[in-house]
């Protein structure tokens, strides 16, 4: 039967877990901190952007506060506690507040990215020699050293806990994955979170603990229906632009598949080390977007737009 986690009892599959979203400002990890919370969680969330200052990103309209209210509007308890990943002292800082607020941690979800704003203009379209080093550079700290300095500071945390659950937000499975992500910083960023989470699942595996790298389909984010002019209201008017986003999915479709994972008792079983999508894991756990649809987006690019196949993006809705 397909499972909705935001009609869960007042209780929750993850009543009594701490969970730290690392990057949850807007996007995936926004909605992964709600549907974490929703599912009865304490979530602890990071980013850099505040209601008092905005990150190199540019964006004023989403906030670390927000997300931490969004998370408790939902039935968790959201605890906002703005970091800049890329500072181990601020990281340490973190780790110690939870520590000891909490005793332990029992889920790690590392969305950390903030890279957008340099794609269009300094990586696609270009070699390597061509995009700008600063550029290039910045794009692996955004979307490597981040993941790296969280994973080695929080892990002693997240060890305590009796079935530690580290999940790596990246673009792209190990599958999807093996084509060129179009320049080399990007390939290098969105396939590093991948093998973090291989290595991860070997570390943790004495802990009865899981390593899952995870990845949404063509995301409808923020920056993303801000890009085509529209809202989560009236997104498919931006299938005129582009007839490929009618197969877009909302960020919480990876997050409550993703809750799903957390409450699932034999998840080291079925994911440690594993690279997985919304998709696949929407169908394992019976769970749909919320407009009651299952897209998978990396399925209809591998088989229709790389592939060649006969089919429509609403074949695979």
């Amino acid at each position: 039967m397909d499972k909705d986690i935001s009609t869960q009892d007042t209780e929750g599959p993850l009543a009594g877990r701490i969970a730290l979203v690392a990057g949850a400002t807007r996007g995936a990890g926004r909605a992964l901190a709600v549907e974490l919370g929703r599912a009865g969680a304490t979530v602890y969330v990071t980013g850099r952007t505040t209601r008092e200052h905005a990150s190199e990103v540019g964006r004023t309209t989403e906030t670390i506060e927000e997300t931490g209210e969004l998370v408790t509007a939902a039935g968790g308890t959201g605890i906002a506690v703005p970091t800049d990943h890329l500072d181990p002292d601020r990281v340490r800082a973190l780790v110690e507040r939870i520590g000891r607020e909490q005793g332990r941690l029992d889920i790690l979800v590392n969305d950390l990215w903030g890279g957008e704003h340099l794609l269009v203009g300094s990586v696609f379209g270009k070699k390597s020699w061509e995009t700008p080093l600063a550029d290039g550079l910045r794009i692996l700290d955004l979307g490597v050293r981040s993941h790296l300095i969280t994973a080695a500071l929080v892990l002693p945390l997240l060890v305590r806990s009796d079935a530690p659950l580290h999940v790596e937000v990246t673009d792209g499975t190990a599958v999807t994955n093996r084509r060129y992500r179009e320049n080399l910083y990007y390939d290098l960023a969105k396939n590093a979170p991948i093998r973090i989470a291989f290595g991860l699942g070997q570390e943790l595996a004495e802990y009865g603990g899981t390593a899952v790298a995870v990845t949404p389909g063509f995301l409808r984010s923020e920056q993303m229906l801000a890009h085509f002019g529209v809202t989560e209201e009236n997104w498919r008017d931006a299938v005129a632009q582009d007839p490929h986003f009618a197969v877009a999915e909302s960020p919480h479709y990876l997050a409550r598949a993703v809750a799903a994972l957390a409450a699932d008792p034999d998840r080291a079983a079925r994911w440690n080390g594993r690279s997985t999508s919304s998709a696949e894991l929407a169908r394992t756990y019976g769970v749909r977007d919320v407009d009651g649809s299952r897209p998978d987006a990396l399925a209809y690019f591998e088989d229709v737009l790389y592939g060649g196949k006969d089919g429509s993006p609403d074949d695979y809705r």
